[in-house]
């Protein structure tokens, strides 16, 4: 009987010291299960910060829109256009949206399986043999609620995606047209600079011009003025006449006396002019002088480069710095033409210089021409 009480004892202490291993394992495992319990509830937690709760209210379509008419040599007050964001999802710009707050619902995240209201034990209710762990109040509740949450979040960023494809496509176009045309508006630039030159430079003799007019108009209201004294005397010599055939007579010889010394002394102007212009040709040596760089054909004008030389003969020879005397006349011939004069093209006249520039302005005379003139056209004198 003792052997078996003593058996019994150290049977009974074996047990009580696996009983006490046993203990002391499960409670390092029921610390490790509660660590990552309250872990895992952290991080749910705060991953449902990060889900936002629902999508931003739908929002009608924003307009951006794009002027579609061709660009042709119009103005056009009402150009065509068009939405290029007419499918575009404004409700994805939105930010800050509400998401998810599981602060509150922490003792929910700690309700693996669904309880009976009331139950002072918190005792799971039963479905068959299987604890129930779905439903209202429960942990899966919360998960489900968060992963459908999470799963519309990727689907806005799927859109999202998708629609900055979109947008790149349209970036891409827009820039591929700017592009295009922006070569197109350089040169239309350059062709506006050329013409604003042009059109100063042209404002600039239509001056002269008007000048020159003024001055013929000046001496036409003289001439006028002096033909209407002449018709004074006119009148007064008929009124003379009326009363003496005589005086009538020789008022007449002297008005035919006159006419005719208008006449000569036209003449005597004209051989002036002429001599003048054979005097001023006469003092520049034979040989070639320069070349035409510019010529409008139209207006009657040219414009002449000439050589270092040249210009020295012009203003009287090595050391002359005398001005160019306008009237001077020279002549034009192209190499390799051949006309019925042979390589000669025409006549110009010398008008006026360009200040501190190697270039003269010339009027082409028509009356010699054989050809339009154009640049490269050697001048000459002859």
């Amino acid at each position: 009987m003792n052997k078996a009480l003593h058996a019994f004892v150290y049977l009974f202490l074996a047990l009580a010291g696996a009983a006490l291993w046993f203990e002391l394992q499960l409670s390092a495992k029921r610390e490790l299960l509660t660590d990552r319990n309250r872990l895992q509830e952290d991080y749910i937690v705060k991953l449902a910060k990060t889900v936002e709760k629902e999508d931003a209210p739908r929002e009608e379509a924003v307009e951006l829109r794009k002027d579609v008419s061709p660009v042709e040599a119009k103005i056009v007050d009402t150009p065509e256009t068009e939405n290029i964001l007419e499918e575009y999802k404004v409700y994805l710009e939105k930010q800050n949206l509400e998401t998810l707050n599981f602060d509150s619902k922490r003792d929910q995240l700690r309700m693996v399986y669904l309880t009976a209201d009331g139950d002072p034990n918190g005792e799971p209710i039963m479905d068959g043999n299987r604890k129930k762990d779905s439903g209202p109040g429960t942990e899966r509740e919360i998960l489900e609620q968060l992963f459908d949450a999470s799963s519309k979040q990727r689907a806005r960023l799927d859109t999202t995606r998708a629609e900055l494809t979109k947008l790149r496509g349209i970036l891409e176009d827009t820039v591929d047209e700017l592009n295009r045309l922006k070569p197109v508006a350089r040169q239309d630039k350059v062709t506006i600079g050329e013409r604003e030159e042009r059109i100063a430079k042209l404002e600039s003799e239509k001056g002269e011009l008007d000048n020159q007019i003024a001055k013929l108009k000046a001496r036409v209201d003289g001439l006028v003025a002096e033909n209407t004294e002449l018709r004074n005397d006119a009148d007064q010599a008929r009124a003379q006449v009326a009363e003496k055939d005589e005086e009538l007579e020789e008022v007449r010889n002297q008005y035919n006396e006159l006419n005719e010394r208008m006449r000569k002394m036209r003449t005597v102007q004209s051989a002036g002019s002429a001599a003048a212009a054979g005097a001023a040709s006469a003092g520049i040596p034979f040989g070639d002088k320069g070349k035409v760089i510019e010529v409008d054909n139209e207006n009657m004008f040219a414009i002449v480069q000439f050589s270092e030389d040249a210009l020295r003969e012009l203003r009287g020879g090595k050391e002359g710095n005398a001005p160019i005397t306008p009237g001077l006349e020279l002549s034009v011939k192209r190499p390799g033409y051949n006309g019925e004069a042979g390589d000669f093209v025409g006549r110009i006249r010398i008008r006026q210089e360009i200040p501190e520039k190697p270039y003269l302005i010339c009027d082409v005379l028509g009356a010699w021409s054989q050809t339009d003139m154009r640049a490269g056209d050697v001048v000459f004198a002859d």
